[in-house]
């Protein structure tokens, strides 16, 4: 059965194959769209997309084109709907595609987004009414997220920025420690939700 929910102004689709958009993450999607205003030209990426809702939320109003990725076919379709219904489908591209094959070796974005896996697999039992693929991140939670940030590494603009959300501060600080001197990305911000935590990581301009 296909469930609706309200996400910041939108009305989002998806159903029990796809995990649940939750509220707070719409925080992601504020913070991508207030650093829009000042980001180069470009499109926007959206990786492990599901259904599409924080990536939408962003784009909304900035007349960016977005790109999401989702491994699921079902969340993929989920992403096209919920773009038609924003009145975005013109400007949203939805890729069915592991992420290593989803972008284009000349693509370049602005602003990348992601909310990849981030459990542990040891405690993921704890979280029964959510798809594992959706939510298991390996054996510490950031199998996934090393996947995203070799994405923005070979596809991040200069002065753009990615924002990656995580479920601890300490997921957060291998993520830190990892980046130094890496393509000349460096966290820059971490933001603390009601669950988990979204990483600010910006690409030098030079």
């Amino acid at each position: 059965m296909t469930d609706v929910t309200t996400f910041g102004h939108l009305s989002i689709t998806y159903d029990e194959r796809v995990l649940q958009p939750r509220g707070w993450t719409a925080g992601q999607s504020t913070w991508g769209t207030e650093l829009l205003a000042d980001a180069p030209a470009g499109p926007v990426l959206e990786l492990c997309a599901g259904a599409g809702h924080i990536g939408l939320l962003a784009v909304a109003g900035t007349g960016r084109r977005l790109v999401c990725v989702d491994a699921s076919e079902v969340a993929c379709d989920f992403a096209r709907a919920n773009a038609a219904a924003a009145g975005l489908a013109d400007l949203v591209e939805v890729r069915h595609a592991r992420l290593q094959d989803a972008v284009g070796p000349d693509e370049r974005f602005a602003l990348v987004l992601a909310d990849p896996p981030w459990v542990p697999r040891e405690e993921t039992g704890r979280f029964p009414e959510d798809p594992l693929t959706a939510i298991d991140g390996g054996d510490d939670g950031l199998d996934v997220a090393r996947a995203c940030l070799e994405v923005v590494a070979g596809h991040l603009l200069p002065g753009g920025t990615a924002l990656l959300q995580l479920g601890t501060t300490g997921q957060a600080d291998e993520v830190r420690s990892a980046l130094p001197g890496t393509d000349g990305l460096e966290v820059s911000e971490v933001r603390q939700f009601v669950r988990g935590v979204v990483v600010r990581i910006d690409r030098s301009a030079g």
